[in-house]
């Protein structure tokens, strides 16, 4: 996004990323464009209505938001998911979410774009990702219920999601046991997508080339059937 020439504010959780945001900003700044970093948990509303009125004020207007945290852990059994696991999968997945396209649509002019990530469990959900493709469900709705919505309102926003299959990110060795190799049985391309294979979905669906395109879900499944 910074390489086409956005304005980047990224946000993350935890006092140990903040060495990675240090390194995320400076690549922002290389490419020319400004940048900045919000830590903070997205599930607490505040939280989310902060780290936009910072991006406005900041910045005049969002063009682009894109909605990619997200959380997981594996089970064996159901028994095995308490309460308070459920409701964080969903805190995290989902209801923020809701609140950084709520604190942000008054402030997206027409030609804005919402991308939300999804998942390949949308479509073949991991028995194993309960809580974590139960969110991913939910997303897929989201995201179509919003894109009509918007666009019965003439707002000119566009909202599309992308469904990556098993991507590697430090997400995957901290929740996934056995995780070397992940991936591979799983892909139809026998392998982990990478990021950098991802990434130019969000730029071609947050620029004007994706202009006639609203309430669709891009695929990236390694081969993975999603239909």
């Amino acid at each position: 996004m910074a390489r086409e020439g956005g304005h980047i504010v990224i946000c993350y959780k935890d006092k140990v990323e903040d060495q990675d945001a240090k390194d995320t900003l400076k690549w922002i700044k290389e490419a020319g464009v400004k940048g900045i970093a919000i830590r903070g948990d997205i599930r607490q509303e505040r939280h989310c209505r902060k780290i936009i009125n910072r991006t406005v004020n900041t910045f005049g207007r969002i063009d682009v938001l894109v909605n990619n945290a997200a959380y997981q852990m594996s089970y064996d059994t159901l028994e095995e998911i308490d309460a308070a696991e459920w409701d964080k999968t969903f805190e995290t997945n989902i209801r923020a979410m809701f609140f950084l396209v709520k604190y942000a649509k008054p402030h997206m002019l027409a030609g804005s774009s919402i991308i939300n990530t999804t998942s390949v469990n949308a479509y073949d959900p991991n028995p194993s990702l309960l809580p974590y493709a139960a969110t991913k469900g939910a997303i897929q709705n989201f995201t179509v219920s919003l894109a009509q919505k918007f666009m019965e309102d003439k707002l000119g926003i566009r909202v599309n999601a992308v469904a990556p299959g098993p991507v590697w990110t430090p997400l995957i060795p901290s929740t996934i046991p056995d995780h070397e190799n992940f991936g591979e049985t799983n892909s139809p391309m026998g392998r982990p997508g990478q990021p950098a294979e991802i990434a130019p979905i969000y730029v071609f669906l947050a620029s004007e080339a994706a202009s006639y395109i609203s309430g669709a879900t891009i695929p990236a499944t390694g081969g993975r059937v999603t239909i």
